[in-house]
């Protein structure tokens, strides 16, 4: 498949090339082959979050349940993306990005959900669609917001949410296999069988990643979830008999299937913090496309599209879809091809609707065997921590400070994940907070970064009257004055200020 259109394409478009980069019209055969790449992409993430939750639902033997659950997820992409895309002004950036199911939110849901028969999803998709109105009221305010979210705390949190959903991709590779011991007692184990399959799909995607070029590299995951489920047919690990289970087209009156959502204060409040780090990290990838498509970003703009973003986290709990944000592996994808048209995406788009109408689709991934997803979800979930390892490394740890915040943040994240009954001595709505191990890292990270590099900090001034002789004379890595956010300005080498 071609990264870049041919001679005679470019000199179609070229001849009416529109003021702004995004808005170039391509070919409708192109528009399609190049929305289909972008949906290869981001599909496996795009359902991922529908398939984790499902399973901490207790729905993982429903293939009727989960067939909702990924056509929800496929249909508010959907949707969400044809609104970043064409949107409004004022609801949509205007701009090729793809709007699917975030991984942000995908643990606290899942705490939430947990339980048998779906009985508690209401209560995800409740807490999800509060706090979706939460973040759209806060969206005119974000510009001013965004500065308690400096890198070093956006890279904890996102760090932290990765490391948090490893758990569950052990779990899947366990697939709730025991043993006894001498003593009768029963734990935890996993047959070898299981073991292999995670293996095989772990190598096939590592090696698909190293071997194959560009987009196709981008597949492996896909890749080591088909071949990992071709392996276990015979091996009579993978059952397909219930896949016609499913409804073959979306049924309209499946909308609210697990009924209708329940609002609990808890909940809600745990789902606004999240949503804080959707918003800060939507922000961040509307930057990032406009500076790889060359299009001025204004905060007009970033308003408009972070309420495209977070308009599936109102309509998602109508199809039993989670808050949604834009993807990151499709920013990627914009800088390797240089197809910089929003109506490639819109069409996209448009290909995710069409999925997102047979659940049976749904029915066919449901019966992926779970060692073969736990395989997967362990380059999966650690891509997530290793896109904020990424980020830390914009953080300047010259002062130690800033190290001690990141590690203070991290290991509170870690003790519900080490000790599950940790804070079981707290009420219950005040337990299900604090067992959060996003939650505490998130105001960690915060308090720690307004105590260490805002409160007593001198302010920068305005750039006008910045004494460029006296940063000059800095050493490497000494900060002469910070700004709002604690982002320390310094020299690099030359005759003006740098942000670390």
């Amino acid at each position: 498949m071609s990264n870049s259109p041919s001679a005679k394409d470019s000199a179609t478009t070229t001849a009416t090339t529109p003021r702004r980069p995004e808005d170039e019209r391509l070919p409708a055969r192109l528009l399609i082959v190049y929305g289909l790449q972008h949906i290869l992409t981001m599909y496996a993430g795009a359902v991922a979050p529908a398939l984790v939750i499902g399973a901490a639902a207790g729905l993982a033997n429903d293939p009727a349940a989960m067939g909702i659950l990924v056509s929800g997820a496929l249909l508010v992409a959907g949707i969400a993306t044809l609104l970043q895309t064409v949107g409004h002004r004022r609801i949509g950036a205007q701009m090729p990005i793809v709007v699917a199911c975030s991984f942000v939110p995908v643990s606290a849901i899942t705490a939430l959900a947990a339980g048998q028969n779906g009985e508690n999803l209401p209560v995800a998709f409740g807490a999800s669609m509060a706090a979706g109105v939460f973040a759209l009221l806060l969206t005119p305010f974000f510009g001013q917001l965004i500065r308690f979210f400096p890198p070093i705390v956006t890279g904890t949190i996102i760090t932290v949410i990765g490391v948090s959903l490893m758990p569950v991709a052990a779990r899947w590779i366990m697939d709730d296999a025991t043993r006894t011991l001498d003593d009768g007692s029963v734990v935890p184990a996993a047959p070898l069988g299981n073991l292999g399959l995670a293996a095989l799909t772990l190598t096939v995607i590592l090696v698909g990643s190293r071997l194959f070029p560009g987009i196709w590299g981008r597949l492996s995951i896909l890749l080591g979830l088909v071949v990992g489920t071709l392996v276990a047919l015979p091996l009579g690990m993978a059952d397909f008999s219930r896949v016609g289970e499913a409804d073959l087209v979306f049924d309209p009156s499946s909308v609210f299937y697990f009924g209708a959502p329940q609002f609990e204060i808890t909940a809600i409040i745990t789902m606004c913090i999240i949503m804080l780090v959707v918003l800060t990290e939507g922000a961040s990838h509307i930057i990032a496309v406009g500076e790889i498509t060359g299009s001025k970003v204004d905060a007009r703009r970033i308003s408009a599209g972070l309420r495209a973003d977070v308009s599936g986290s109102i309509i998602g709990p109508i199809f039993g879809a989670t808050p949604t944000s834009s993807f990151a592996q499709n920013i990627g994808l914009l800088a390797l091809t240089g197809i910089r048209s929003r109506y490639v995406v819109a069409t996209g788009a448009a290909l995710l609707l069409t999925l997102g109408m047979f659940p049976v689709l749904g029915g066919v991934m449901a019966a992926i065997p779970t060692p073969v997803l736990g395989g997967a979800g362990l380059v999966l979930f650690g891509s997530v921590a290793a896109s904020g390892i990424k980020t830390l490394t914009k953080v300047d740890f010259t002062d130690n400070l800033n190290l001690i915040l990141v590690a203070a943040s991290i290991g509170v994240a870690i003790i519900p994940l080490a000790y599950p009954t940790f804070y079981m001595f707290l009420p219950e709505s005040v337990e299900l907070v604090a067992h959060s191990g996003i939650i505490g890292a998130a105001l960690v990270s915060i308090l720690l970064n307004l105590c260490f590099n805002v409160i007593g900090r001198p302010v920068a001034p305005p750039p006008d009257e910045i004494d460029h002789a006296e940063i000059g004379s800095a050493g490497p890595g000494e900060a002469k004055y910070t700004d709002q956010a604690g982002a320390a300005y310094r020299t690099d080498g030359g005759d003006r200020p740098e942000r670390t």
